[in-house]
């Protein structure tokens, strides 16, 4: 597993939530699996990265929270994109895409 410096992944976890939370509502901890599952463990992110960065969002209008029974009986908050949520997910994924694909041809 490569170990990211902090202050890169600091630019990419916004993008990393909009982008989960553009395809459905979740809450926090399902968050953290989703990444982890799907870039093959490379992204491991802590709590203490995951849940201030949702809040920040939330107080800039990008998401809404509500609490939301689980499967397990266990109260969750949920997440999901508000409108500006939507516009800036594209937006930053559209950046993102245009950064990588300038990276890797360097």
């Amino acid at each position: 597993m490569t170990e990211y410096d902090r202050e890169f992944l600091t630019g990419t976890v916004g993008v990393l939530i909009l982008s989960l939370l553009s395809e459905r509502e979740m809450y926090g901890y399902e968050l953290l699996q989703e990444a982890e599952r799907r870039s093959a463990s490379a992204f491991r992110l802590k709590e203490g990265t995951l849940y201030p960065a949702l809040h920040q969002m939330e107080r800039s209008g990008l998401l809404h929270a509500e609490w939301r029974q689980g499967e397990t009986g266990r109260p969750r908050k949920y997440y999901g994109l508000t409108a500006k949520g939507r516009r800036v997910a594209q937006s930053k994924r559209a950046q993102w895409q245009s950064m990588s694909a300038a990276m890797h041809a360097i």
